[in-house]
């Protein structure tokens, strides 16, 4: 006799990589610790996305589709109620969702920083004239690159362990990753020092798990509102507004820093051009409860800062 098949209490839909996998069981195990039931009963759904499958060709995201290759088929399951919810590193998620979908719960933040890992030079200014330095993000690449211009950058995809056997293989002489993915996956020891984030300000969103529901769905909403860190909340609802006026994506340049003092959010933020010759930065002050207002602020201040024509060009160079 067969057994009864039962319905999950929810279904969490997820990418299969490695780090994907560990945020989706923690969000897991809060959910069936805030309700009070079996980890067993949440349901995770491995879906694979563009991004994994173009991941061994090593091409760079700027050239393939940017953010969306890593939240689309997601995305789909969720509207088409495959899954209840997607889980994600909310710095790889556009800031235009879907009709019907929103993403308005964030767990509390991890570590913000990138990690410098080197197996032949305890920092960055100590690296040797030329060095090679890999990475996919071209956040990283622009800064730098206006570090230290003689830096050669090379594309460097793949999931953390590949990123870090390139570079046990040589491949590159350093590399940059987010300390909050070496944190999650027990890696920390990886990292050789931690820049400071004054002059790397890392991608907006870095560090933040996203969960994304489909607008309306009232029962699963409730479910997961105990699991939202306000102040989080309030920083990457800032970052993204900001991120959403410059137009940004993985395929734009762009840092953010955000610290709270009291009531206050403090941001500075910078867009460099792709070759990182260029770099302006702003900052502002406000209220967290103006959260949105203060990000569009900075989006404007940077954009009157660089200047319409740069702004012009390196939407060009997106598009090409």
């Amino acid at each position: 006799m067969q057994s009864e098949q039962t319905t999950p209490f929810l279904r969490i839909g997820t990418r299969g990589s490695p780090l994907a996998l560990v945020q989706a069981r923690h969000v897991r195990t809060l959910l069936a610790k805030e309700h009070a039931i079996e980890e067993s009963e949440i349901e995770i759904i491995v879906i694979k996305t563009d991004g994994d499958r173009t991941q061994s060709e090593n091409l760079s995201l700027k050239d393939i589709g940017g953010k969306g290759l890593f939240s689309k088929e997601i995305e789909a399951a969720l509207l088409a109620g495959y899954v209840d919810i997607g889980v994600h590193s909310a710095k790889d998620m556009a800031t235009k969702l879907p009709e019907g979908l929103e993403m308005e719960v964030y767990l509390e933040r991890e570590d913000i920083r990138d990690a410098f890992i080197c197996h032949c030079a305890s920092t960055l200014e100590e690296l040797a004239q030329g060095a090679t330095l890999g990475t996919s993000s071209l956040r990283r690449a622009a800064q730098l690159r206006h570090f230290r211009p003689d830096f050669k950058i090379i594309e460097f995809r793949g999931n953390v362990d590949t990123r870090l056997q390139k570079l046990a293989h040589g491949i590159a002489d350093a590399t940059l990753l987010a300390v909050a993915g070496l944190n999650r996956l027990g890696k920390s020891d990886a990292a050789t020092g931690l820049l400071d984030p004054e002059t790397f300000p890392p991608a907006p969103a870095q560090g933040a798990i996203g969960i994304e529901t489909r607008t309306g769905d009232k029962r699963t909403r409730n479910l997961l509102t105990p699991l939202n860190h306000r102040e989080t909340n309030e920083a990457i609802i800032a970052e993204r507004a900001m991120l959403a006026t410059l137009d940004g994506s993985c395929r734009t340049p762009i840092g953010v820093l955000t610290r709270r003092q009291g009531v206050q959010l403090l941001m500075s933020a910078q867009v460099l051009s792709p070759d990182g010759v260029q770099c302006f930065a702003e900052q502002i002050q406000g209220t967290a409860n103006e959260a949105p207002k203060l990000g569009r602020e900075l989006g404007k201040k940077l954009i009157s800062a660089a200047g319409e024509d740069f702004m012009a060009r390196l939407r060009e160079s997106r598009d090409i």
